[in-house]
């Protein structure tokens, strides 16, 4: 027997149907990529969401079919979404931060046939358009007029929909066919792809509508920061359409003073984004004595919260935070960290405990604490373990059967992450399985360390990885990024941490990095932190491995040759490894001297090889280790080794009697180096490596041996930079076998190769700093108010494969400095020579000299037009040869004539300044 109520099949169309009958003049506010902002209404959505379908209907797309969107959050994303999965096919969002090799394998797995893109991301698939034959068509977000040539054969959306009717089928099939198609980040191994079912993504909406979870409403005014490409905007396209609330989408535009400015002007009253995009906010904030009007909650997920936000926007702006977690396998939201009735009914400062927290599940999520037995674990809030989950709307198979079987027998899945529940139900992430610090047989929490550390008032980001240690298996090491001006010592945030966290959580050292690099979820990326920290050296670890060596090592031979009537007994040496002190401190800055090493662009203290007497001398003094946590399986201290000295002789000769010094001599009959002089040799060798690769890239470039993505991106950018790493190493393991081999056989080639890996580290660091001085721009121009493009002429000289020319471009949302911010104020800060230039000549004086300077410059003239006043050429870079292109326009002004300039490269990397000097010294000869 069955129950006796309707069947009505939870798919999404349904909601943006609903959105429609009920809410369809609430509106969508969008700021475009073109620039102005667009509004429309959920009953305008809905009508162009059937178009969209009858679009992909002509493209003979059918149901199951994938078609991605590569875009931004804007109401057109919307229309594009609903559109898809309303006549059944599968939309799979695409995450522009990945790195180009990640989205070729995505959309090649995924069997992409069609991709919605922004114009933002065309040089993206242009660049790999070759790499994914699946594809068959490219939709751009935009109208003719703004369409390009940055990709041959992509269609205009606007064209498109105007093409075809409204009149759309939708729905009809079954809820659990697949909806929506979303990739894992791929930290370890490809990506997987999540699978989600209309009856899923229905369920998870229902679910986050209620007030424990997202709690929105009608009279709302929501503001996702979060982008839809991430994990289905967690769930707020779908929500906020069903509840009848406005939505305020933020485009490309995600800096703190562009989401402030959305904020106030458009009354938003909920906003949900991940931690480091709110730290802007408040650092815009207080910059500007912004105020917050209207905004009453925000939801923070992706990332743990630091507590320093949430007293922020409890205490400063009277904004209520909600911490949430979640995966892309849970579609995404597992918990929310709403306060219960127990907790509510504490004070402010008793639910901030709560409020750090990851939170509770809602309906439809189950949670699991296990060990590594499979055993479940108490709910007492301090025993780690692995964190398993459940529910209808959680990941039962990955997409095409990759990872094979992924459920437990009970069918939970293993979320990857340590975490502790209490007794009211509260989960709290520890770590990731592959990030917790596993010390002395102990666990170290590195998100709860990163998340005090973060609310240092001179901290702008912190991280904690663990780093190798000879006693304890790993200690924590802290990265901070200072507040921009700020300036702060290591004693400062150790000092911070003190009462904060157990003794023996206290990090061995801490280090001042430029940057925290995030990942493409705008999470810490610890992978990458590790791998640019990999020759770091704890000074703790240092310490330890020196006693070590003192424990092991037997006396140095003695120099004379003792009687051989009476050899001398062997001597015997005892030493005991100091015991963990209390206070740990590390090394200050006066007790040792250092020398500074860069990794990637993180500069460090590190005790110099030449320091061994100095480390073996304070080995006694220092505590590897601040104290003994609590555990009856830590291991004890070493044992100190019985070491005895062997016996040495000396042969007496006719020179020399019994007693007088042995000189080590070199023998005649010795042939060839030996280890010591064939390992110099390649030590040499490697030194040079660097510098060979980089030339072959630069001359392989330069003459067409192979194109800029080899010369440059590979063998220069990324494998050289490695090599270097490595022949550094090489290199001070050269001296030291020299030093023990017989330095004064070996200096010379000692000398060399100091000199080489000098020379190849030192080039290393110039490179590195010339990437962080120096924006990660090519396009410069004097005027972006009127900009300067290029005549068609000149475009088909760039040809397909160039960058586009916009008319106002947008830096792409990454881990790089000055990401989604316009490139107009981004020459403004880095490059204040590029002004217009006026002369008091008539327009054709002023062309003539215009055209002397660009000629004068080496440039190769293309366009050369003075009844329009404008002159385009070209140039090659110096180093790889790589084309960059100039257009000069002359105009008149009341004072005589203006003249404005414009260069920018064909290839999207950093031009390290180049561009900004060309403009600046074609200004200058220009004024002459």
């Amino acid at each position: 027997m069955q129950g006796r109520m309707q069947d009505w099949p939870l798919t999404v169309d349904r909601i943006i149907d609903h959105a429609k009958s009920w809410h369809g003049d609430r509106e969508i506010v969008s700021r475009s990529v073109e620039g102005p902002m667009m509004r429309t209404t959920y009953a305008q959505v809905h009508a162009r969401a059937k178009r969209v379908s009858n679009v992909l209907r002509g493209l003979n797309i059918q149901p199951g079919d994938r078609v991605a969107t590569l875009a931004w959050n804007t109401a057109r994303h919307i229309e594009a979404w609903y559109g898809i999965m309303g006549m059944g096919a599968v939309c799979h969002t695409l995450n522009p931060r990945l790195f180009s090799e990640q989205l070729v394998y995505i959309i090649n797995h995924a069997e992409d046939k069609v991709i919605f893109t922004d114009l933002t991301f065309l040089p993206i698939l242009a660049g790999i358009r070759d790499q994914i034959p699946t594809v068959q068509h490219i939709i751009v977000f935009t109208d003719d007029a703004h369409m390009t040539a940055g990709l041959p054969g992509a269609h205009s959306y606007e064209s498109l929909l105007s093409q075809v009717s409204e009149d759309a089928v939708w729905g009809g099939f079954d809820e659990n066919s697949p909806a929506g198609l979303c990739y894992t980040s791929g930290t370890t191994g490809n990506p997987k792809g999540v699978l989600y079912s209309h009856r899923s993504n229905f369920l998870h909406t229902l679910v986050t509508m209620g007030a424990d979870v997202l709690g929105i409403g009608a009279t709302d005014t929501v503001l996702p920061v979060v982008p839809m490409f991430h994990a289905n905007a967690w769930g707020v396209a779908f929500s906020a359409p069903a509840v009848g609330a406005k939505l305020v989408m933020p485009g490309a535009k995600l800096d703190g003073a562009s989401i402030h400015e959305l904020l106030e002007s458009e009354q938003v009253t909920f906003s949900a984004a991940v931690p480091t995009v709110w730290q802007m906010l408040l650092t815009h904030l207080r910059d500007t004595n912004g105020t917050l009007n209207s905004l009453k909650r925000v939801v923070i997920g992706g990332s743990a919260v630091p507590e320093a936000i949430v007293r922020a926007f409890r205490d400063e702006y009277g904004v209520a935070v909600t911490h949430a977690w979640g995966m892309t396998e849970t579609s995404p939201l597992g918990t929310q960290a709403t306060p219960n009735h127990k907790i509510a009914a504490m004070d402010d400062e008793a639910q901030l405990r709560f409020q750090l927290k990851q939170g509770r599940p809602p309906l439809g999520i189950d949670l699991r604490l296990t060990n590594d037995e499979g055993q479940d674990l108490p709910r007492d809030g301090h025993t780690f373990g692995k964190l398993l989950v459940k529910g209808p709307f959680v990941v039962g198979e990955y997409f095409k059967g990759d990872g094979g079987h992924i459920l437990d027998d009970q069918g939970f899945f293993d979320t990857g992450d340590v975490a502790t529940l209490d007794e009211h139900g509260f989960m709290q992430i520890t770590d990731r399985a592959k990030d917790v610090i596993k010390s002395g047989g102990e666990w170290i929490s590195t998100i709860e360390i990163e998340n005090i550390a973060a609310g240092h008032p001179k901290a702008e980001l912190a991280a904690v990885i663990g780093m190798a240690h000879p006693k304890w298996d790993e200690r924590p090491l802290l990265l901070v990024k200072l507040r921009p001006g700020q300036e702060a010592t290591k004693e400062e945030f150790l000092q911070f941490l003190e009462g904060k966290i157990a003794k023996w959580w206290m990090p061995d050292d801490v280090v001042f990095v430029d940057d925290i690099p995030l990942g493409a979820t705008g999470k810490i990326d610890k992978k990458l932190i590790r791998t640019r920290m990999a020759d770091y050296v704890l000074p703790t670890a240092a310490a330890a491995a020196a006693s070590t060596i003192a424990l092991a090592a037997p006396p140095e031979p003695k120099i004379y040759a003792p009687e051989p009537e009476a050899p001398a007994e062997p001597e015997v040496h005892a030493h005991a490894e100091p015991a963990p002190q209390e206070d740990h401190a590390g090394w200050s800055p006066a007790a040792r001297p250092t020398q500074e090493e860069s990794y990637s662009g993180l500069t460090v203290l590190t005790p110099t090889l030449d320091d061994a007497p100095a480390v073996e001398a304070q080995a006694e003094a220092i505590a590897p280790f601040p104290a003994e946590p609590a555990s009856e399986t830590r291991a004890s201290a070493i044992p100190a080794p019985e070491v005895h000295a062997p016996l040495t002789f000396g042969s007496p000769s006719d020179e020399e009697p019994f007693g007088a010094p042995l000189v080590p001599r070199r023998t005649k009959t010795r042939k060839g180096d030996g280890f010591a002089g064939f390992y110099l040799n390649l030590a040499t060798l490697v030194a040079l490596t660097p510098a060979l690769m980089v030339g072959a890239g630069m001359l392989g470039t330069r003459y067409g041996l192979m194109d800029w993505k080899t010369g440059l991106g590979v063998i220069a950018l990324e494998w050289a930079p490695k090599v270097t790493m490595i022949a550094v190493a090489a290199g001070l393991l050269g001296i030291i076998i020299a030093l023990f081999a017989g330095f004064g056989r070996y200096w010379a080639r000692a000398l060399m190769v100091l000199i080489l890996c000098g020379a190849t580290f030192g080039g290393y660091l110039w490179a590195r700093q010339a990437q962080i001085t120096n924006p990660p721009i090519n396009d410069v121009s004097t005027d972006w108010t009127m900009p300067l493009t290029f005549s068609q002429k000149m475009m088909r000289e760039r040809g397909p494969e160039a960058i586009m020319v916009e008319a106002d471009p947008m830096r792409p949302m990454d881990s790089f400095a000055y990401a989604g911010r316009r490139i107009a104020d981004i020459n403004a800060e880095t490059c204040a020579e590029a002004r217009p230039l006026v002369l008091a000549q008539a327009p054709g004086q002023a062309y003539a000299q215009a055209k002397a300077a660009v000629e004068q410059a080496g440039l190769a003239l293309v366009t050369d037009d003075p009844a329009t006043g404008r002159i385009e050429a070209t140039g090659r870079s110096l180093a790889f040869g790589l084309k960059n292109d100039v257009v000069v326009r002359v105009l008149p002004a009341p004072q005589g004539s203006r003249i404005d300039v414009r260069a920018i490269g064909r290839v999207p990397v950093s031009d390290l300044g180049a561009n900004c000097a060309r403009v600046t010294e074609l200004i200058g000869a220009m004024r002459s």
